[in-house]
Parts: C-alpha cells; sequence; structure tokens
C-alpha cells in the first residue's frame, strides 16, 4: 500500500500531469524503455573505452602514443585522431539513420544496429596497427550515430506525455552507465593486468559485444511503434501496437484518441506539403513553423559541445593529473566521475526533468556546470606548475586540487542536468511525425560533425591557450548559453507530440519566452477527461467544460461506441470535440 502511495504522489507531481488512465504505466512499456534506454551506453562505452585505452600502457606502445621520436604535438594529433574517428563515422551514420529508420522501422534498425556494433568492435579488437584502429573505429561510428536517433526517437514515440521526459533521460543516463563501467573496467585492468599485455586495453573494449548481445535479445520483446505503423498507413497494426503499450482496449477512448491525434497530424502536412520525398521533407524541415524548431536543435549541439563536457570525459585522466592524482589512483577518480553523471542523470530523470520542466532544469545544470569550470579555470591559472609530474604541491595547493576535482564532478553533474538532459530528448519530441527522424538525423549529424572538430581542437587548444585558458573559453560559452535558453528555449514538459504546432505557431520572439503559456497543449489526448471504463468522464468535463450540452453529447458518443475508427479516414475523437465544441459555441451565441 506505502509503494502504491508513493507511487500515486510521484505521478501527481509530474509536470502538467493530466488525468491518464493509470494502465498506461505499464510492464510492457517498461521493457521498450528499458531496451531502448540502454541504447545510449553504445556511445558511452565508446567514449569511456577510448579515454582508458589511450591511457594504458601497452595501448600507447601498441599504436605509437608512447613514440620518443614524436613531437609533444605529433602525439596529440594521433591522439586526437584516435579518439575522433568514431564521431567522423558517426557523421554518415547520423545521416543516414533517418532512412535506416523510417524505412526498416524502430525495432529492425535496432537489430542491423547491434549486429554491426559487434562486428566493428571485433575489428578494433584484433588490430596490430593503428590503420585497421582506424577502420574498426569509424565503422563503429556508423551505430553510434544510428543509436542518437533511434533511440530518443523511440522513447517519444512510445512514452506517455507525462513521462516523455524520463524515458528519454534513460537514454542519455545510459551514456553515463556505458562510460562508467569502462572507467571501472580499465581501471580493473590496470591493476590487476600486466602491462605488456593487450588484454589491458582488449578486455574493456570487448564489453561493447556484450552489451550488443543483450540489446540485440532484449528487442525480441519490444513493440513496434505505433507511429511508425501511422506513418506508413497502416492503421490497424498501430491501434495493436498503441492497445499493447497503453495496456488498454483499442476501444479505449484514450487509445483512439491519441491515433486520432497522429492521424489529424499527419493529414495536416499531408495537406500542405505532399507525399514524404526527400524533396518535400527537406522543404518541410525549413518550412516556417520546423525552421525554429530546427534553430533549438542545432543551438543546443553548439553550446552543449563547447561547454567542454566532452572534453572532461575523455580527458578525465589527464585532467585528474592536474589536481594532484596520478598512476593507478588517477584512474580510480575518472571512474567516480561516471559514477557522479550516472547518479545525477537518473537522478534527473526520476525527479527533475517532468517535475520541473526543461527550462528550470536546465537553468540549474548550465548555472552548476558554468562555477565549476571557472574554479578549475582559476586553480590551473594559479597553480600551473601542476602540469609537471614532479611537482609536489603545498599543503594548500593540494586542498584546493581536491576542490579542483570535486568542482570536475559538479562540472558532470551540472552537465547531465542541462544540456545533456535535452540534447537528445528536445529533437525528438518537438518535431512533427513526418520529419521526425530525419529532424533529429540532421541535428545528430550536425552533432559529431560539430564534435569532431570539437575532439580535435581541445587538445590543441590545450597546448596554445593553456588548459586554463581552455576551461575559462568553456566558462564564457556557458554564461552565453544561459541568456540563449532564456529567450530561445520553450517549456514543453507535458505537452503531446500533436501538440507542438500551436506553439512553434507563434512569433519567433515569444516562443522562447511565452510560448508555454500562450499556447497550452490542446490535443485531444490533453483535451479529453477519461473515467476509469475508458469512456469520457462526465464529472471531470464539467470541471473541464463547464457545459452540460457538451457533456452529455460527449459521454452518448462514447458510450454508444461511435468513436470507435473504423478506416483509415480520421473521424473520430478530435472530429467528434470539434462538432460538440461547435455546439458550445451556438449555445453561448443563444443565451
Amino acid at each position: 500500500m506505502g509503494f502504491r502511495n508513493a507511487k500515486q504522489s510521484w505521478k501527481t507531481r509530474l509536470y502538467n500531469s493530466s488525468n491518464a488512465p493509470s494502465e498506461i504505466f505499464n510492464k510492457r512499456l517498461y521493457i521498450c524503455v528499458a531496451v531502448f534506454g540502454i541504447l545510449g551506453a553504445v556511445r558511452g562505452l565508446d567514449e569511456g573505452s577510448i579515454s582508458g585505452s589511450i591511457a594504458a600502457v601497452r595501448f600507447q606502445e601498441r599504436f605509437g602514443l608512447s613514440d620518443p621520436n614524436k613531437s609533444e604535438s605529433a602525439i596529440a594529433d594521433l591522439k586526437s585522431n584516435i579518439a575522433s574517428m568514431v564521431q567522423l563515422g558517426s557523421i554518415p551514420g547520423a545521416l543516414f539513420a533517418f532512412y535506416v529508420v523510417d524505412y526498416l522501422g524502430r525495432l529492425r534498425s535496432l537489430q542491423a544496429m547491434c549486429i554491426f556494433w559487434i562486428a566493428s568492435t571485433v575489428i578494433q579488437i584484433t588490430a596490430h596497427n593503428v590503420g585497421q584502429l582506424y577502420a574498426g573505429r569509424f565503422l563503429e561510428g556508423f551505430p553510434v550515430g544510428l543509436s542518437v536517433v533511434l533511440g530518443p526517437t523511440m522513447m517519444s514515440e512510445i512514452a506517455p506525455k507525462d513521462i516523455r521526459g524520463l524515458c528519454n533521460c534513460m537514454f542519455a543516463g545510459a551514456v553515463y552507465f556505458g562510460v562508467m563501467i569502462e572507467y571501472f573496467t580499465h581501471y580493473a585492468c590496470a591493476v590487476h593486468v600486466s602491462d605488456e599485455s593487450d588484454n589491458q586495453w582488449i578486455i574493456p573494449t570487448c564489453l561493447k559485444i556484450m552489451f550488443g548481445g543483450i540489446i540485440l535479445i532484449g528487442s525480441f520483446f519490444c513493440i513496434e511503434s505505433p507511429r511508425w505503423y501511422m506513418k506508413n498507413g497502416k492503421i490497424e497494426k498501430a491501434y495493436e501496437c498503441m492497445s499493447k503499450l497503453r495496456n488498454l482496449p483499442r476501444e479505449h477512448a484514450y487509445v483512439m484518441t491519441e491515433i486520432a491525434d497522429i492521424q489529424d497530424q499527419l493529414d495536416l502536412y499531408q495537406k500542405s506539403v505532399g507525399d514524404s520525398t526527400m524533396w518535400n521533407l527537406f522543404k518541410e524541415l525549413f518550412s516556417k513553423t520546423v525552421i525554429y524548431r530546427l534553430y533549438i536543435g542545432l543551438g543546443v549541439q553548439i553550446l552543449g559541445q563547447w561547454s567542454g563536457s566532452s572534453s572532461v570525459t575523455i580527458y578525465m585522466p589527464e585532467l585528474v593529473a592536474l589536481v594532484g592524482y596520478r598512476g593507478d589512483r588517477k584512474l580510480l577518480m575518472t571512474a567516480v566521475l561516471g559514477i557522479v553523471k550516472l547518479t545525477s542523470a537518473y537522478v534527473t530523470a526520476f525527479f527533475l526533468i517532468d517535475f520541473l520542466g526543461r527550462k528550470k532544469c536546465l537553468y540549474m545544470g548550465i548555472t552548476i556546470q558554468m562555477f565549476s569550470m571557472l574554479y578549475f579555470a582559476i586553480f590551473v591559472a594559479i597553480v600551473p606548475e601542476v602540469a609537471d609530474e614532479d611537482y609536489v604541491m603545498t599543503s594548500s595547493e593540494s586542498k584546493a586540487g581536491v576542490c579542483g576535482l570535486v568542482m570536475l564532478y559538479f562540472s558532470g553533474i551540472g552537465w547531465t542536468m542541462g544540456f545533456n538532459s535535452i540534447q537528445y530528448l528536445i529533437n525528438s519530441e518537438m518535431f512533427p511525425l513526418r520529419v521526425r527522424s530525419f529532424g533529429t538525423a540532421f541535428i545528430m549529424c550536425f552533432h559529431f560533425l560539430n564534435q569532431f572538430a570539437n575532439t580535435k581542437a581541445v587538445p590543441s587548444m590545450m597546448i596554445s591557450m593553456k588548459v586554463s585558458g581552455t576551461f575559462f573559453f568553456f566558462f564564457a560559452i556557458l554564461a552565453v548559453s544561459l541568456v540563449w535558453c532564456w529567450f530561445s528555449v520553450p517549456e514543453i514538459a507535458g505537452r503531446s507530440l500533436e501538440g507542438m504546432e500551436e506553439l512553434f505557431s507563434l512569433p519567433w520572439y515569444q516562443i522562447g519566452r511565452k510560448g508555454a503559456e500562450l499556447c497550452p497543449d490542446n490535443s485531444g489526448v490533453t483535451r479529453v477527461r477519461f473515467d476509469e471504463n475508458g469512456l469520457i468522464d462526465r464529472e471531470a468535463m464539467i470541471e473541464y467544460k463547464r457545459d452540460e450540452e457538451f457533456l452529455e453529447t460527449a459521454t452518448q458518443a462514447s458510450s454508444a461506441g461511435q468513436l470507435t475508427r473504423k478506416d483509415t479516414s480520421n473521424t473520430s475523437i478530435n472530429e467528434e470535440l470539434s462538432s460538440v465544441e461547435h455546439t458550445i459555441i451556438e449555445s453561448e451565441k443563444k443565451a
């Protein structure tokens, strides 16, 4: 009983919570969320793996990172080439993801991705020269690029609007689950595996094969996205999948309303744009109401990537050394970052993103990250000698160094609360269904291109600008980000996917600052109130509409089964509601 009360209390505190039937939160949904959520580990395993591998003695010897004949800049270039090769491969991976995801479907795309991911990992662990390593890591970029389009798209399409942020943040949190697992595996291998053995870096890399197998097996217990079926004109399959995902009968008003909303949006864009040809999709992406969404998605990627979080993740062992931790201790402290980010990501998912909303999480996260970067920049500026491995810190410097390490952890907390909580989520929830995968793929393609540039630039920045100057740069980017988020990013927590259109039809200068206030969600799922039998709730609608004639008409229609869609035409709940709302207007005129 206590657990049920806690669950109900948690649900009622959701941002813009609706009166949705409790059945929509069910095991079938959770299985799909778990499988597609762990997909985020595809990226995290790579980031954690390569940062630990670069620090491994045997890896450095095999691939020329410890060659005394190479200059410091040459080694930095080689290191950045190895680290960034996955980002380079992720660009075409994300670019073509929209075609794969829309053509094969969400489930078949997931299965194909797992097989390709496993194959690319095998190429890496059998590498005996840097060329083969480059090839394996470049090919791994394809499934990584596909995963960041596929995972968030599927999550947004199957999740009820009340927990859409939570579900997408499960994906974002899994990135750091992968990072943490790799960090600790590298630490264990550094302690227990000889520096002369290639197993020091091969064992952690093999985790990708294990995760690929787990996700592949889990995919056979998942349900295909009903929105993908709707987009492809398979109405009956869409009803079947929606009924399973919501754990409700097909005839339930909630299921029919959600399907009706999807069809309405598809009909709207069909009339305005036409068939889903590549040219029409491209035109739609740059149409008046969609281009602002593209601007938000690209803005989040630019500011987020250059805020320094990925640099901290990839180069954490080197940064930890700057605050006085060397040898195996720096790998242990690096592994702790994985725990911090993982914990923070899931706290944000379960208790913040759908409770406070997207914008407040952004404000809090960016602020924490900004001041963390500032402290670390000041520390390494005041004590530049820490870069020398033979330097011994004074007592006060050592204490300040501990604070510097804590600030690196806080920067991870700020990142997971802020930019990371929405960088996957907002792309997949703000675009219309017809261009959702295309828009998300376009933005994630830019994301990896931007990350590739960042990965290539940061090692050189740390040499030319010093570490302190690089972190001051990150601080400045975060300060700009706060202002940009206030002006540009709208609050869309609790809004249905089909309820975005009115919001983004506002003048561009009002969308971010006042959009949520000026345009509440008017989708059918939000407007209709349901009782425990799946009928329109009379008492709830009295409070919501305050019109007896509307109530009588709507309730009778629901009870008589008049709201069931028998064909592919859009003659369902939304049309019934439009009809009875017209009756309200007429009765008000007479009154």
